[in-house]
C-alpha cells in the first residue's frame, strides 16, 4: 500500500470480519516478530478472521521519511490509511508490546473504526524511560543511513513525541482511557519494556476491559488462546 510517500507492507490470513493486528519488536514491529509471541496469534485466528498484518514504517519492508513531526500520530495515520486501502470500515484490534501503544491512539483517534481489542503485555511507562530512548538511539542508528532526510534534530524530536511524555502508556494521556468505549481483553505485562502498571492501569481505567494475568507460560496458552478466541467471537458484528 502506497499513502503519499508512506509505503506499507501488509499480508492478510483467512476470511471474515477483520481483525488488524500490531506485531512485537518494538519500533521493528513487523510481521516476523509474531515469532516471538508464545504461539502464533495471528495463525490461530486466520481460521475464522480475515487478520490483516503489518510491517510498521521502517521495519520490515515498508518505508517511509523521517520527519521532526513524526510521532505516534504518523502510525495511527498509516493505520488508518491501510483500513481504507482494504475497504475495511470497522475492525478488531490486536497488539502485542508497542501494539498497545498503537491501538491506545487509535482508540482515541477513531474508535467508530473498532468494535474490540486484544492488548497484549503493552508496553509502558514506569521507570523507565531510558530503556525507551536507548531502543529508539538504535533504531535511529540503524536506519540513519537510509534517511539522508532526516538530520539529528529531526531524530531527537521523532523520539521525543513518541517518548517524551508522562503518559503510562505513551501514546495517550493517562485520561484519555476513561474515555476507551469499545470492550478490551488485556494480557498482563510484567517485565521492564512491559510493565505490570501498563496492563492493570488499562484494564483498571477503560470502562469495558478484562485482566488477564497468567497467559505466557505454556501451561497458561490453551486458556489464553480460548479465551482470545471467545472474546472476538462475543464482540463480531453478527
Amino acid at each position: 500500500m502506497e499513502n503519499g510517500d508512506v509505503r506499507i507492507h501488509f499480508e492478510e490470513r483467512g476470511e471474515g470480519f477483520p481483525v488488524l493486528a500490531f506485531a512485537p519488536g518494538g519500533l521493528q514491529s513487523s510481521i516476523e516478530f509474531w515469532s516471538a509471541a508464545p504461539w502464533d496469534i495471528p495463525e490461530a485466528l486466520s481460521g475464522d478472521y480475515r487478520v490483516v498484518l503489518m510491517d510498521q514504517r521502517n521495519a520490515g519492508e515498508s518505508r517511509a521519511p523521517v520527519r521532526a513531526d513524526d510521532g505516534w500520530d504518523s502510525y495511527t495515520d498509516d493505520h488508518l490509511a491501510l483500513l481504507d486501502h482494504l475497504g475495511i470500515e470497522r475492525c478488531h484490534l490486536l497488539g502485542m508490546c508497542i501494539g498497545g501503544a498503537f491501538i491506545a491512539n487509535l482508540l482515541q483517534r477513531a474508535p467508530e473504526r473498532v468494535t474490540s481489542a486484544v492488548v497484549l503485555q503493552p508496553v509502558g511507562l514506569e521507570g523507565n524511560r531510558e530503556l525507551f530512548h536507548g531502543t529508539f538511539d538504535d533504531f535511529a542508528a540503524k536506519q540513519g543511513e537510509h534517511h539522508s532526510e532526516a538530520t539529528a534534530q529531526d531524530w531527537a524530536s521523532f523520539r521525543d513525541h513518541l517518548y517524551g511524555a508522562d503518559h503510562v502508556l505513551w501514546s495517550v494521556p493517562d485520561e484519555a482511557v476513561a474515555r476507551f468505549d469499545v470492550p478490551l481483553l488485556v494480557f498482563a505485562g510484567g517485565d521492564e519494556p512491559h510493565p505490570a502498571s501498563a496492563s492493570s492501569m488499562l484494564a483498571d481505567v477503560a470502562p469495558d476491559a478484562t485482566l488477564i494475568e497468567r497467559w505466557k507460560a505454556p501451561e497458561y496458552n490453551d486458556a489464553a488462546r480460548e479465551s482470545i478466541a471467545g472474546f472476538l467471537a462475543l464482540h463480531t458484528p453478527s
